[in-house]
C-alpha cells in the first residue's frame, strides 16, 4: 500500500458516500456493531477535539477502509475518543490487509495508542501490550431466558434485587423506567452523580473535562440507526434514583455512564437499572449489552460472558515512537503489576479512596 491510496480528512469532510460505504464494512464484519465503531461517532468526536481525523483507504476508486484517530504532538496518535470510546480500530473491507506502518505513514502518524482495541482488528493486535475483559449481557434469546440463567447461577443476587426493587416502590414511590428519556435536566442529573462518584472513590472526573461533557451533550441528541444517544433512567414515584447514559446501534447497546443517587444507595438501584435496561434492550431487538472492560462487582453479577479489548500502540521506528514508549510504558507496566497482586490492588483502591476523603475535607 502507498500513501496515494489514502486521504485524511477531517470527519465532516466524509461524502455521503464514503459514510455509507463506512457502515456497510461494519454491517459485515464480525464483531458486534458496537456504536462506538459507527461514522456518526467519529462525527461527534471531530466537533469537540480539532485535531480528530480520519484516513479513507481507497481500492479501485472506491473508498474500502476507514481509521478515524487523533493527532498529537510530532505525530503520536491515539484511537478516536480515547480514554472515553469503549470500542476502537480501523474498519477495513475484509480482503484489505494495509501494513500497519505504512498506514502509520500515509498518516503523518510516529504511533497510534488505542485501549480498547476490538478484538477482531488484526491489523493492530500484534502490537498489543495488554489484553482486558469487557463484560457483556447476551440477551439475544429474550429478557426471559437472561433472568432464568441468573437464576439459575446466582439464584441469591437476583432474588435480593427484586425484593430491593419491590421494596423501593413501597417506601419511596412507585417504580417506573425510561429507557429512552430525553429531559436534559435529567442527564445532568446524571453527571453530577458520575461526578460526585468519581471524586468519592478517588479517580479522575472525567466530566470535569470540558470535552467530554460537550461529547455526552451532543451524543445525546445523536438519533442515527447505529448510533444512537440513549439516557435510562430509573424513577421512584418523582424522582430519579439511578440514571445511565450510552450508545446503542441496532443490536447492540453500549454501557457508558451509569450512576445513582447515594440517598437511595441501601436499595441497590443501579443494580435495578440495569436490569430494567436488559429488559427493554431486549424488547427493542437489542441482543448484546457492553458494560466495558474493568472488573466491578455489579458486572460480575449480571454478566453472561466475556470478550477481550486491547491496549497498546503501533508504531513506527523513529523520534515520535521512542517519546510515546518512554511516556506510557513505565506507567502501564506499574499498573499491570499492581493489578497481578490483588492485595497491593487493594491497597491502592483503600489509598485513592482516603485520598479523595482528605481532600473533600
Amino acid at each position: 500500500m502507498n500513501s496515494g491510496r489514502v486521504r485524511v480528512l477531517r470527519p465532516e469532510e466524509l461524502g455521503a458516500g464514503e459514510r455509507e460505504h463506512w457502515r456497510e464494512l461494519r454491517a459485515k464484519s464480525a464483531a458486534p456493531r458496537n456504536p462506538f465503531m459507527e461514522p456518526e461517532f467519529t462525527d461527534v468526536v471531530g466537533r469537540v477535539r480539532p485535531r480528530a481525523r480520519v484516513a479513507v483507504v481507497y481500492d479501485g476508486g472506491e473508498a474500502a477502509g476507514f481509521l478515524p484517530y487523533e493527532r498529537g504532538p510530532l505525530g503520536q496518535g491515539r484511537a478516536i475518543g480515547l480514554g472515553v470510546s469503549d470500542c476502537q480500530g480501523a474498519v477495513l473491507r475484509q480482503d484489505l490487509v494495509p501494513h500497519p506502518r505504512e498506514l502509520l505513514r500515509a498518516c503523518s502518524l510516529s504511533s497510534l495508542a488505542f485501549d480498547n482495541l476490538e478484538a477482531e482488528q488484526d491489523l493492530f493486535v500484534p502490537y498489543a501490550a495488554e489484553e482486558h475483559t469487557t463484560f457483556v449481557i447476551d440477551v439475544g434469546d429474550g429478557y426471559e431466558a437472561y433472568e432464568w440463567a441468573l437464576r439459575e447461577r446466582s439464584p441469591k443476587f437476583l432474588k435480593t434485587t427484586l425484593a430491593k426493587e419491590r421494596r423501593l416502590g413501597r417506601q419511596v414511590g412507585d417504580v417506573r423506567f425510561v429507557f429512552d428519556e430525553r429531559d436534559p435536566a435529567a442527564l445532568r442529573r446524571l453527571m453530577e452523580w458520575k461526578s460526585a462518584q468519581y471524586r468519592r472513590t478517588g479517580r479522575r472526573d472525567r466530566f470535569a473535562q470540558e470535552w467530554i461533557s460537550r461529547l455526552v451533550a451532543r451524543l445525546a441528541e445523536t438519533r442515527a440507526p447505529e448510533c444512537t444517544g440513549t439516557l435510562s433512567v430509573l424513577y421512584a414515584g418523582s424522582r430519579p434514583v439511578a440514571a445511565h447514559f450510552g450508545l446503542r446501534s441496532g443490536t447492540v447497546l453500549a454501557c457508558w455512564f451509569p450512576a445513582y443517587d447515594t440517598e437511595f444507595g441501601k436499595y441497590s438501584p443501579g443494580l435495578v437499572l440495569h436490569l430494567r435496561m436488559a429488559e427493554a434492550a431486549a424488547a427493542e431487538g437489542i441482543g448484546l449489552l457492553d458494560m466495558g472492560r474493568g472488573p466491578a462487582e455489579y458486572k460480575d453479577s449480571l454478566k453472561t460472558g466475556e470478550l477481550p479489548v486491547y491496549e497498546g500502540a503501533a508504531t513506527r521506528p523513529g523520534a515520535g515512537a521512542a517519546l510515546h514508549w518512554l511516556g506510557r510504558e513505565p506507567a502501564r507496566r506499574a499498573h499491570g503489576f499492581v493489578r497481578e497482586r490483588p492485595r497491593l490492588a487493594s491497597l491502592a483502591a483503600r489509598t485513592l479512596r482516603g485520598a479523595a476523603r482528605l481532600r473533600r475535607s
